[in-house]
C-alpha cells in the first residue's frame, strides 16, 4: 500500500515539484537579490515566453473528440462549475469574513484562490486512478481554465479591496486572454498536425511547466524577502494559514461529496465531480495572479496560500484516489 501510494503521489507531481518549490523559496529567502528586480538576470521575458509556451502545450495536448463526448453530461458539468467558480469562492469569502483569529495579510491570497479555476492534470490523473469518468475530467478542467480568464478577475475585483481597487477588469482580462486563452486555442488547432509528433515527449514537456512556475515562484519569493515581507510572521501565524487551508479543502469535498449523493449521480460521476470541483490551479494562480497583482512583493503573499493548498490538495487527492482505487467494483 505504501508503495502504490508512493506511486499515486509521484503520478500528480508531489514529490520533486513540490519539493523544487520549497528549494525555490529557500533560495530566494538566501539569495533574493538573484531573483528580485534588481538582477541583472533576465527574469520578465524568460517568464513571459515560458508562460505562453505553457498554454501552447496545454491546448496541444488537448483532444478535441474528448471535449465533445463529454458535452452531453451537462448536469455534472453545472455541478462542477458551479461549485468552483460560485459555491466555493461564496464560501471561502464569508469564511475570510467572518474567521477569528485569521491573519489579515493572507486574506487576499485566500480569496484570489477561492476565486481560481480547477486544476488540469492533477485532477485528471486522480479521476484516473480512480476509476472516475475521464472524459468529464478533461471537459470540465478545460473549461474552468479558459472561464477562469474572465470569472477569477471579476471575483478579485469584489474582493481585492485596496489592492486591486483600481484593476481594470476589462485590461486584464484581454491581457489574460492573450496570454492563456490564444496560446490554449492555438494549440487546439495545431492539435491533429503537432500532437502526434509531441506524444513520446509528453513526460519531458511537464518539466517545461514546472521551470517556469519555479521561475515565477522563486522571482515572486526573492522580491517579498528583499522588501523583508514575511519578517513580521511567525511560524504559529503560518501554521494556522496552513490549517485553514486545509479546512476549507475538507469542508468543500464533504459539501461535493453530499450533493452528488443527493443528485443520484453514478460513481464515476461522483468522483470526477470531487476532484475537479475542490481542486484549484497553481498554474493558472501564477500566470493570472502575474497580471492581477504586478507588485512582486504583495504577489508572494497572495501566491503563499496557494501553494499550502495545492500542497494539501494533492495528498488528500492521492489518498482518496487511492481509497477509491483499491474499491473499485
Amino acid at each position: 500500500m505504501k508503495a502504490k501510494l508512493s506511486e499515486s503521489l509521484a503520478r500528480v507531481g508531489l514529490n520533486g515539484f513540490l519539493v523544487g518549490i520549497l528549494c525555490a523559496i529557500g533560495l530566494a529567502a538566501i539569495l533574493p537579490e538573484l531573483g528580485s528586480t534588481q538582477s541583472n538576470l533576465p527574469w520578465k521575458p524568460f517568464i513571459q515566453v515560458g508562460i505562453g509556451l505553457l498554454f501552447f502545450f496545454y491546448g496541444l495536448k488537448l483532444d478535441p473528440a474528448q471535449l465533445r463526448t463529454g458535452l452531453s453530461n451537462w448536469k455534472l458539468h453545472i455541478l462542477i462549475q458551479v461549485t468552483t467558480f460560485l459555491v466555493f469562492p461564496l464560501l471561502v469569502f464569508s469564511l475570510v469574513y467572518f474567521f477569528p483569529g485569521l491573519d489579515p495579510n493572507f486574506a487576499l491570497g485566500i480569496s484570489f484562490l477561492a476565486a481560481l479555476p480547477s486544476t488540469v492534470s492533477a485532477s485528471v490523473v486522480l479521476v484516473s486512478i480512480s476509476g472516475g469518468n475521464v472524459a468529464a475530467a478533461i471537459f470540465n478542467a478545460s473549461i474552468s481554465s479558459l472561464l477562469g480568464v474572465v470569472i477569477t478577475p471579476f471575483w478579485m475585483r469584489i474582493a481585492g479591496g485596496e489592492v486591486v481597487g483600481e484593476l481594470d477588469l476589462w485590461s486584464s482580462i484581454i491581457d489574460l486572454f492573450i496570454k492563456v486563452v490564444l496560446p490554449v486555442l492555438l494549440g487546439l488547432v495545431l492539435h491533429r498536425y503537432l500532437f502526434p509528433k509531441i506524444k513520446p515527449y509528453l513526460n519531458r514537456l511537464k518539466h517545461l511547466d514546472q521551470t517556469v512556475i519555479l521561475s515565477i515562484v522563486f522571482t515572486t519569493f526573492s522580491e517579498s524577502f528583499s522588501q523583508q515581507l514575511f519578517a513580521s510572521f511567525t511560524w504559529l501565524s503560518l501554521g494556522g494559514l496552513a490549517l485553514f487551508m486545509l479546512f476549507i479543502l475538507v469542508l468543500v469535498v464533504g459539501i461535493l461529496f453530499l450533493l452528488t449523493k443527493m443528485g443520484s449521480f453514478s460513481k464515476e460521476d461522483r468522483i470526477a465531480a470531487l476532484f475537479c470541483g475542490s481542486t484549484k490551479s497553481l498554474v493558472h494562480g501564477v500566470a493570472i495572479g502575474k497580471v492581477l497583482f504586478p507588485s512582486a512583493a504583495i504577489f508572494g503573499l497572495v501566491l503563499l496560500p496557494v501553494m499550502l493548498y495545492h500542497l494539501q490538495q494533492l495528498i488528500l487527492g492521492s489518498v482518496l484516489a487511492r481509497y477509491y482505487e483499491k474499491n473499485k467494483p
